[in-house]
C-alpha cells in the first residue's frame, strides 16, 4: 500500500513541476507539441528512474560505507550526465526526427533538477530501493503527465484569437500558473 501511495503521490502530490517547481526549462520549453511532450516524458522517465535506482546504489553502497556522504551531489551529477548522453545516443539512432525536435532541451535533461531532486529526495527520505525506483517512476510519471497535459492546452489555445501583450510566452506562464493552482488540490492528500 505504501509503493502505490508513494506513486500516487509523486504524480499529484508532490508533482516535481507544479508543487515542487523543478524542471520548469524543459517543461516551458518542449510543451509546444504533444509528440514533442510525450518525447521528453518518456526520456525523463527513463532517465530518472535510472538515476534513481543508479544514485541509490552509489549512495548506499560505495559513499556511506566509506564516510564520503558529503560527495552525493558530484556523484549524482556525473551519474545523472552519463544516462543523459546514453539517452541522447539512443535517440540521436532510434529517432532522428524526435532528437530533432527536442533539440536542445535533450541534453538539458543533464541540467533538469527534477532528474537531481528526485535523487535527492530518495536519499533524504531514506528510501530504501523500491521506494527509490517507486518514487522516481512516480516522480517522472508526474513530470511526463503535466508536460503532455500542458502541451494539449497550448496546442488548443494556439489557434484562438489571444490579446497580442499575452501571445506566446506570457500566456504560457498564466496556463502554467493555473495548472499549479489546480494542483495544489492534490497537496496534503496523501501523507507519508
Amino acid at each position: 500500500m505504501r509503493l502505490i501511495l508513494l506513486l500516487l503521490a509523486g504524480i499529484f502530490v508532490n508533482n516535481y513541476i507544479f508543487s515542487q517547481f523543478l524542471g520548469i526549462c524543459p517543461f516551458l520549453g518542449v510543451s509546444k507539441k504533444v509528440e514533442t511532450a510525450a518525447g521528453m516524458g518518456i526520456a525523463v522517465i527513463f532517465v530518472i528512474v535510472l538515476a534513481c535506482a543508479a544514485t541509490w546504489l552509489i549512495y548506499n553502497l560505495i559513499l556511506v560505507p566509506l564516510g564520503l556522504e558529503y560527495l552525493y551531489n558530484i556523484a549524482f551529477i556525473l551519474v545523472i550526465a552519463a544516462l543523459v548522453q546514453f539517452i541522447e545516443m539512443f535517440i540521436k539512432k532510434s529517432s532522428p526526427s524526435l532528437y530533432q525536435a527536442l533539440g536542445v532541451y535533450l541534453p538539458l535533461i543533464t541540467t533538469n533538477c527534477a532528474v537531481l531532486g528526485c535523487a535527492v529526495t530518495n536519499m533524504q527520505n531514506g528510501y530504501n530501493f523500491i521506494e527509490a525506483i517507486v518514487n522516481g517512476i512516480g516522480g517522472a510519471g508526474g513530470f511526463a503527465f503535466a508536460i503532455v497535459l500542458f502541451a494539449g492546452i497550448r496546442e488548443r489555445i494556439a489557434y484562438n484569437d489571444i490579446p497580442k501583450p499575452f501571445d506566446g510566452f506570457p500566456l504560457a506562464l498564466i496556463g502554467a500558473g493555473l495548472m499549479s493552482v489546480s494542483f495544489l488540490g492534490f497537496s496534503g492528500l496523501i501523507k507519508l
